[in-house]
């Protein structure tokens, strides 16, 4: 569907390159950081996470989950294994999730299973020197969408600090329009449940929505409604635009300390502390 702008390989031109480069850096990463692979959080063989450790003594350590993105049906945890290096260099712990995927499974299953793992980090990630009363999140595109269900106002208090939220879907309606159509098929039912807009969240969760410049429009208009969502409901919510980077190399850059991704989410972690 040419010129869709929620399809992003039409729009970010080194869309393969970023993502070669995504993958390299993971590999590198489990190569270079101490990690316990493939801990279960739940029965399921796709319920498992990938902990990444801070060099030095692990004792209650601030924990920071991370959940990546593909629009709900693509990547693992493994690809996104490089977002340990930023996380761990702020002196967290690293939760990389993984989960089933869509169309495969519906909505529901995913949402169900991302809040698992939080539990399951909160009952157990002190047994792997973790704070969990020091738990930060972040996600990228449906990585965004699925991370807002960690501090959602139902389940207040949430007990998340801080959430960073990159280039995030938060109205799904116009995602059945698009090209997922084909692919996963976003009915109105689940448009209807799994619209973060449409919920409230924890006023106690500070809040900071990225989007990168170069990004389709609706990105932009969803990131700023959503911000505008959380301010009506009395949560402290930041917005920033990052200076020349699409849909892609925003996210790439989030794993990367130094640049300017990378550093806002090595300050929510250690602001979170």
């Amino acid at each position: 569907m040419q010129g869709d702008p929620f399809r992003i390989r039409d729009h970010v031109a080194d869309f393969d390159q970023i993502v070669q480069d995504i993958v390299d850096r993971s590999e590198a990463a489990r190569a270079a950081i101490a990690m316990a692979a493939d801990v279960a959080y739940g029965p399921d063989p796709t319920e498992t996470m990938d902990l990444f450790f801070p060099a030095g003594k692990r004792t209650a350590l601030p924990v920071h989950i991370f959940v990546h993105g593909g629009y709900w049906r693509m990547f693992s945890k493994r690809d996104y294994s490089y977002m340990a290096t930023t996380i761990t260099q702020a002196g967290a712990i690293a939760v990389i999730l993984d989960y089933a995927l869509m169309p495969k499974v519906r909505m529901a299953t995913i949402v169900d299973q991302v809040r698992r793992a939080k539990q399951w980090v909160l009952a157990n990630i002190a047994d792997h020197g973790g704070n969990p009363t020091a738990l930060t999140v972040s996600g990228h595109s449906a990585g965004a969408h699925l991370a807002t269900f960690l501090f959602e106002g139902e389940h207040t208090p949430s007990n998340v600090r801080a959430a960073l939220l990159l280039s995030g879907l938060y109205d799904l309606k116009p995602l059945q329009d698009s090209f997922l159509a084909n692919e996963i098929g976003i009915t109105d039912e689940e448009v209807a449940m799994f619209t973060p807009l449409a919920c409230r969240h924890d006023p106690q969760t500070k809040t900071a929505v990225l989007v990168g410049a170069n990004e389709t429009p609706p990105f932009h208009q969803q990131a700023d409604r959503f911000k505008a969502s959380l301010l009506r409901q009395g949560s402290l919510v930041t917005s920033h635009v990052l200076p020349n980077r699409n849909h892609m190399d925003s996210v790439r850059d989030l794993g990367v300390p130094g640049t300017e991704a990378g550093d806002c989410l090595a300050k929510l972690i250690a602001k979170a502390c």
